[in-house]
């Protein structure tokens, strides 16, 4: 089991969670793609992309001013776009479960979609 934290109940809506729980499954999932010249060059883009997501996020949580805060959140939204890029590459271009390619598509959609939805609210929001 992980140390990872929640301050919330529902796992679902902390992004901090949300995010490190996909970081793994990605990384399980691409342990398991074959071993040629192709799928390495994607596959190190992906990963990167996609822990890059939590990582910004946690860069968030310890930012010492709102627009550092909001910054982190920017480029996690680029990261999970970018994220968003590779797998496509990898559904359209490979010979791949396009199911299981498309379930971490929806799931990247959401992550995506909360941290907008984050970063809306924090630059409309007075401190």
């Amino acid at each position: 089991m992980s140390n990872v934290k929640t301050t919330t109940k529902n796992p679902k809506t902390d992004l901090k969670v949300r995010t490190y729980f996909f970081s793994i499954k990605v990384i399980k999932f691409l342990a398991t793609l074959p071993d040629n010249k192709i799928y390495q060059i994607i596959t190190a883009q992906l990963l990167r992309a996609v822990t890059s997501i939590g990582a910004n996020i946690i860069e968030a949580k310890s930012s010492s001013s709102k627009r550092d805060f909001i910054k982190f959140y920017e480029i996690a939204l680029k990261s999970a776009n970018e994220s968003k890029y590779w797998f496509g590459l990898l559904r359209d271009s490979l010979d791949l479960d396009k199911n299981t390619l498309n379930i971490f598509l929806e799931e990247l959609n959401e992550i995506s979609n909360m941290l907008a939805a984050s970063i809306i609210t924090l630059k409309n929001k007075k401190f």
